[in-house]
């Protein structure tokens, strides 16, 4: 069977993007193929697909570290013809054909069937984002950060992580700041639950070791500096969740906040995280996460789109969850 994908070449020191034809015989190993539905962008597509950052390990290879589909053969009893499933991360677009195409094979261990809430292609538009922004929520909860503790803020709010992180926050009771670089964006923010939007520029550059206590806890979607002062603003047994540097993957930070307000600076991996986190985040996701909200959030494009939205997501013009039918 013959189906359409977006196949990455390296024939020099560049990464070159086609849509192409494929067979079967082009699939990789695994014991479930999948009839794919959707797939998304989310910042680390735009690093793989760009070559700003090595994701990509193998060519020539599908991108795409996200799809949601539909199985169409399975040789695992635990899955069945016809099941709805998601993959998040795994070796999707380093090692392993991923979802910009419209057929994958997969090994079974990386699969999560969707809850009864979520169609494909809501799952699609909730994507590796979403579901590290919920890993972020359940970790603000082990670190015992309850509403009532204080605000928590969200940096890079505009982006999909942050975007959904502001939603599922707000629902749970949360009083949510949100930090961006795009003070436009402030209706759109506000309309997901955040109470305040700070611009970026407070956080970005580098700031005092310790500051005065603003916030209970945080997630963190850019690194560097911003992280740093997040850290130095947390008040005392605060949790702040690193899962992104949009900023910079450099740590300029003090040791004061750990030691002198006892903070908790917890790393968030969405790539090889255990089946039950995995599985736990998509049932509080179909529990906690705002279905309105989430359709706010989203824009859907082609296959043939892709690049030149992975492109943009790196410039920080996209706003919210990009969404890919691969069949359109």
């Amino acid at each position: 069977m013959t189906f359409k994908a977006l196949w990455a070449t390296k024939p020099g020191n560049s990464i070159v993007i086609e849509l192409k034809e494929l067979n079967d015989e082009q699939l990789m190993l695994g014991d479930v193929t999948i009839a794919v539905e959707y797939s998304t962008v989310n910042y680390k597509d735009g690093l793989a697909i760009s070559g700003r950052a090595p994701i990509i390990q193998a060519f020539p290879l599908i991108p795409g570290i996200d799809l949601a589909g539909i199985v169409e053969a399975s040789s695992n009893s635990a899955f069945q013809t016809g099941d709805r499933v998601v993959v998040n991360g795994w070796a999707l677009s380093q090692t392993h054909h991923g979802g910009y195409a419209q057929r994958a094979r997969v090994c079974s261990e990386w699969l999560v069937k969707l809850p009864d809430t979520f169609s494909t292609k809501q799952a699609m538009a909730i994507g590796t984002a979403g579901y590290t922004a919920m890993l972020s929520v359940l970790a603000l909860e082990q670190g015992g950060i309850t509403p009532d503790k204080g605000d928590i803020l969200v940096t890079g709010a505009s982006g999909g992580v942050g975007s959904i992180a502001i939603a599922l926050l707000s629902k749970l009771g949360y009083r949510v700041l949100a930090s961006t670089g795009r003070l436009a964006e402030a209706a759109y923010l506000k309309s997901l639950g955040a109470a305040e939007v700070l611009d970026r520029s407070i956080l970005s550059t580098p700031g005092a070791p310790l500051g005065t206590e603003k916030w209970a806890g945080a997630v963190d979607t850019c690194g560097g500096n911003t992280l740093v002062n997040v850290l130095a603003q947390t008040s005392y047994r605060g949790t702040v969740t690193a899962c992104g540097l949009a900023q910079s993957m450099d740590f300029p930070a003090s040791m004061l906040p750990f030691i002198l307000r006892n903070i908790t600076l917890a790393g968030i991996d969405s790539v090889n995280a255990p089946q039950q986190a995995r599985i736990t985040a998509w049932e509080r996701l179909a529990q906690d996460l705002d279905l309105e909200k989430l359709g706010l959030t989203t824009q859907e494009i082609t296959l043939q789109q892709v690049p030149e939205v992975a492109q943009q997501i790196l410039e920080g013009k996209v706003r919210g969850r990009t969404l890919v039918n691969v069949n359109a």
